[in-house]
């Protein structure tokens, strides 16, 4: 009978041994998915940041290039403009301070003048094309001829064809 106890005494240990064994296992394997899931979601926080300090990166160099290139163009502003007042000064220092010969050189040597005169002929050419017509309807509502001097009316027979 003892021996029988005994038996199942032992039994019963082995068993509980090996269900604590199991229940470790089981534990053990829960605890090392639970690692693994860990692991893998530092791993995508990780590519996360990384691409995300990349983009950044990328944004930080188009932004220093463009604050480069900004600052590059307001240098050549400024070498442009102490250029041409050193140009100003050159030329007014001979004409001893008069501005007003000063504008009249910069207009005449930058061909204003010749600009405006051929706005100007353009302009009159523009009036004198518009005259006969106008004499013409003027005649046509009124019956008054225009003077010698200003032109006569178109011929009516060119007029017709054209």
């Amino acid at each position: 009978m003892n021996a029988l106890t005994q038996t199942e005494k032992m039994k019963a240990e082995f068993l509980s041994k090996a269900k604590v064994q199991k229940t470790n296992w089981e534990l053990y394997k829960k605890q090392k998915v639970a690692e693994a899931y860990l692991y893998e979601k530092e791993k995508e926080a990780q590519a996360q940041k990384a691409a995300a300090e990349a983009t950044m990166y990328v944004h930080q160099q188009i932004v220093d290039g463009e604050l480069y290139a900004k600052k590059n163009e307001a240098q050549g502003l400024i070498a442009i403009t102490e250029a041409q007042g050193i140009y100003l000064c050159t030329l007014l220092d001979p004409l001893g301070g008069n501005y007003g010969a000063l504008r009249d050189y910069l207009i005449i040597s930058g061909g204003i003048f010749q600009e405006m005169a051929k706005i100007n002929a353009e302009a009159v050419r523009g009036v004198y094309r518009m005259l006969p017509p106008l004499f013409k309807t003027v005649n046509e509502l009124t019956g008054m001829l225009p003077p010698a001097w200003m032109g006569t009316l178109p011929d009516s027979s060119r007029s017709t064809t054209d």
